[in-house]
């Protein structure tokens, strides 16, 4: 897509922070980083979502060996994989996090227990799931 941030990164059009490229694959820095190493795993080819990508497990077992190379450079004590964003190109989060409990972590758990269910919703929304396989 033209119009798309990451297809222009991709296509050298636009400015990145390269730290990991193959045949399918493109990490960079996020300008916007949760923290130091924070890596954004994107598609050469352009998948709107994640769970789109021909290759998926792939592009996880790639989102993985990302990971290492961030814990030997910096030697977090844990990572965080996110696949949400504002640009709808398909694109993994990956953020190495320094401390048990950080400052983003502190304003995310404020945000859950959002929704509520009784006990027999929740047993139908999983009846519902299992019944999907």
């Amino acid at each position: 897509m033209e119009d798309c941030i990451f297809c222009n990164i991709v296509k050298g059009s636009a400015p990145s922070y390269k730290v990991y490229e193959d045949e399918k694959f493109y990490g960079l820095l996020d300008i916007y980083p949760a923290s130091k190493g924070h890596v954004l795993l994107i598609t050469k080819k352009h998948y709107k979502w994640v769970h789109d990508v021909e290759d998926f497990e792939k592009y996880w077992g790639t989102a993985l060996k990302v990971k290492k190379a961030i814990d030997k450079a910096f030697s977090p004590k844990w990572t965080q994989y996110l696949t949400h964003g504002i640009i709808a190109h398909a694109h993994i989060h990956i953020i190495p996090r320094y401390k048990e409990i950080d400052d983003f972590w502190k304003n995310v758990i404020p945000r859950q227990g959002i929704l509520k269910f009784s006990e027999a919703e929740f047993n139908e929304i999983a009846k519902k799931i299992s019944s999907a396989f």
